[in-house]
């Protein structure tokens, strides 16, 4: 396989980006980013990326940040047990509840504020990001790799863990030279691609396996 045509079958058989897996599809507007941002929080915890996933999903029942902080302590903590999400439940409450008030506070609930407080300077997003409450420095870069379908300045974004599933499938680990092998609109779905192959055995040698 050419590193083009892995690219490409990375992005076929694996390019669901996480914000879509957990029912909530990017787009530029206050919801949807408040939506990557409790996702981003959940992945960036020593738990397994598809119990994450399906917490974000439980909690879509609170997709802006009004309506996370209004939600009480303990449905915050149901909806985390619904989706699994159990051995942090109770401290990942507290912290959406903190995160919440923090974008409200600070983003009047809109990280397109944030954005906009960045002013195109990528280091500088990422610190205001830190600032949320359990996100971290993990947080910040998944983040990052999913926003880029919506922001463009953030592209292309393939961080250290995309980049080790790049060197896994035998593609570039220069971030140019692994940009040049998609379209800029997919950069989220091959970073989302990239770093799943890392995490779920198996699944690159199914991909790449001869048909």
């Amino acid at each position: 396989m050419s590193e083009r045509s892995t690219a490409r079958a990375l992005l076929r058989e694996a390019g669901t980006t996480y914000a879509e897996q957990a029912g909530a599809p990017l787009a530029d507007k206050p919801s949807p980013l408040y939506r990557l941002l409790v996702l981003s929080v959940l992945l960036s915890t020593r738990i397994k990326a598809e119990i994450a996933v399906a917490a974000a999903r439980e909690l879509g029942e609170f997709p802006t940040a009004q309506r996370m902080r209004d939600a009480t302590w303990q449905q915050r903590v149901d909806a985390l047990g619904r989706g699994h999400y159990v051995r942090y439940d109770e401290s990942t409450a507290t912290a959406l509840g903190r995160g919440a008030e923090l974008v409200l506070h600070k983003y009047r609930g809109d990280l397109r504020r944030l954005r906009a407080e960045a002013d195109g300077d990528v280091p500088r997003m990422r610190e205001l990001l830190c600032e949320v409450p359990s996100l971290g420095p993990v947080g910040a870069h998944i983040f990052c790799r999913e926003a880029q379908a919506v922001w463009p300045e953030l592209r292309p974004y393939f961080d250290k863990k995309a980049l080790s599933g790049a060197e896994q499938a035998g593609l570039p680990t220069d971030v140019d030279r692994l940009a040049r092998l998609v379209e800029p609109g997919d950069y989220a779905r091959l970073s989302a691609a990239l770093v799943r192959i890392t995490l779920e055995k198996g699944l690159l040698a199914e991909i790449t396996a001869p048909a």
